[in-house]
């Protein structure tokens, strides 16, 4: 019998690359990768066109996905993850000396679901005080579920470069602007690496930023598919991360890599229900916090029952 045949579309990182060179594999089903870049075009293309069988999804926009019924179930494979207190950056004329000085303030972020927003928010109201009713949130796109309805304190004004946004002036503050070539836009929260690294000590919570997700009516008709899935991802990983440990990978995000181990353990990228259990609660409650989602959820409803054990 023919293998089953899986329309893919995820990321190239190192613990992909043996998925796409078929040095990972399965004697159950082929994956049939369609290469998308930048990685957040395969979010859209599956939330509003379900596009892929099997699909790499941002963890906000597939828990946001599920509360509209989008017909898809995540494993927890989780296939990036970081620190993001260096992901906000403000306008230094905007008179902020401090992340409670947002208060009032017009922040820029492309999208207001967007997984990494919701952790540097999550993280302003958590660690430093930051009531977010009372900043004007202003989005320079739109965001992957069109049915989602935005909290009155957010405002889209179109599509806009939330660089330029910030150097104007237009807006006082942005998460996710990214190098920004102005001597007036400075990181908001000071040796950023080193309070990210002080956030996981002190909670444990190493963020989630991408899952991985299955078409529900391919989980119904091949119902071993989440744990053969999991289990051929896992061994990409693990492929990956030996030939990195033996010095085989060098690449600045392999290097980056080994740097995280350091901080968060031997393996840098665990996947799993079990280990990430603490960082799921965080993550729905932020989510739930910022009315991303407008009902509590438990964090093992939102994925393949056969999967939370592995």
């Amino acid at each position: 019998m023919a293998a089953l045949s899986l329309h893919t579309a995820v990321g190239n990182y190192g613990h992909t690359k043996p998925l796409k060179d078929g040095a990972a594999n399965s004697d159950r089903f082929d994956l049939d990768h369609v290469e998308v870049s930048p990685v957040i075009a395969i979010f859209r293309r599956m939330v509003r066109g379900l596009e892929f069988d099997v699909a790499e999804l941002a963890l906000s926009t597939y828990l946001c996905s599920r509360a509209h019924n989008k017909p898809f179930t995540a494993i927890p494979i989780f296939l990036v993850r970081g620190f993001h207190h260096g992901a906000i950056s403000y306008n230094t004329k905007s008179g902020i000396q401090s992340p409670k000085d947002l208060e009032g303030r017009r922040v820029g972020v492309r999208g207001y679901t967007v997984t990494t927003g919701v952790w540097v928010r999550g993280i302003l109201q958590s660690v430093y005080g930051v009531d977010l009713n009372k900043v004007t949130w202003v989005l320079s796109g739109d965001d992957h579920v069109a049915e989602y309805v935005y909290p009155p304190n957010v405002v889209p004004v179109g599509d806009g470069d939330l660089a330029s946004m910030l150097v104007s002036g237009e807006i006082d503050a942005a998460i996710g602007a990214g190098a920004v070539d102005s001597p007036d836009v400075q990181p908001l929260i000071p040796d950023a690496r080193n309070a990210g690294i002080e956030y996981f000590k002190s909670t444990g919570v190493y963020p989630i930023n991408h899952t991985l997700v299955i078409k529900n009516e391919v989980i119904a008709a091949n119902p071993w598919l989440p744990e053969e899935l999991f289990g051929v991802f896992k061994q990409a990983k693990e492929t990956y991360l030996k030939g990195l440990r033996a010095g085989e990978h060098d690449s600045p995000q392999d290097q980056a890599m080994l740097e995280m181990a350091k901080v968060v353990g031997d393996d840098p990228m665990p996947y799993g229900f079990e280990a990430a259990q603490k960082t799921l609660e965080t993550f729905i409650q932020f989510n739930l916090d910022q009315k991303v989602l407008t009902e509590k959820i438990d964090p093992e409803s939102v994925f393949a029952p056969s999967t939370l054990k592995l």
